[in-house]
């Protein structure tokens, strides 16, 4: 495999603007509604990434018949102190699930939940 094995993900979610909210606020940023005539029953924002860079992409999407929460999929964001975005969580109405804690020479890991029970990894080397 030449290149990491992840290339794209999408969290869902039940209600779109609450987990946006979560996400803006978290990761203190600003995601785009994502479009297209191939996308009418979905309703995908996608945060902010170049295609052109190393790392993988993603959105929120809202899908019918497409429940969140409960999967066995860990998605991880990268982040420069993953304790930063951690004490951002419980603001945004999510919850700490394990607060920052030493993976040795990989660095440092918070797992939290969002408002729609999806659960995500924070990742730092510092």
């Amino acid at each position: 495999m030449q290149t990491n094995p992840v290339g794209w993900f999408e969290i869902y979610v039940e209600d779109m603007d609450r987990a946006k909210g979560f996400y803006q606020t978290v990761f203190n940023t600003t995601l785009e509604k994502i479009g297209g005539e191939a996308m009418m029953d979905i309703d995908m924002w996608g945060f902010p990434s170049s295609m052109e860079q190393y790392g993988a992409a993603g959105a929120l999407s809202k899908m019918e018949g497409v429940t969140p929460g409960g999967n066995s999929t860990l998605v991880y964001f990268s982040c420069q102190d993953c304790e930063v975005e951690q004490g951002r969580v419980e603001g945004a109405g999510g919850k700490v699930v394990h607060p920052k804690f030493s993976i040795g020479e990989h660095g440092f890991i918070s797992m939290v939940a969002d408002t729609e029970g999806n659960m995500i990894g924070l990742h730092s080397m510092a």
